[in-house]
């Protein structure tokens, strides 16, 4: 399925795009949010987990995303060089709120 080009962008199997939970880190841009997504993996060799970031920049039309709040993004086309995700909603507010 790796072949797949639908899925190498960013969206699943089915079509539907990707969407991930994260904390933000960053709100200082206008418009832009830096999530932080964090994940546990088994190293290959110690079996020991390991803790992995991901850094994404999502678009924030409305500003409503502050440092600290747990937000859904999802994945959409090349907004900007580095922006590939929307904000769908803030599930928690964080500290600036």
């Amino acid at each position: 399925m790796a072949s797949d080009p639908a899925v190498a962008d960013g969206a699943d199997a089915t079509g539907r795009r990707a969407r991930r939970i994260g904390i933000v880190k960053s709100d200082k841009m206008q418009k832009t949010i830096t999530v932080v997504i964090e994940r546990l993996v088994k190293h290959a060799v110690y079996k020991k987990y390991v803790r992995q970031r991901t850094v994404l920049k999502a678009h924030d039309e409305k500003n409503e995303a502050k440092i600290g709040s747990v937000v859904e993004v999802e994945f959409s086309r090349p907004l900007s060089k580095t922006k590939r995700w929307n904000l769908v909603r803030v599930l928690r507010a964080g500290e600036g709120s």
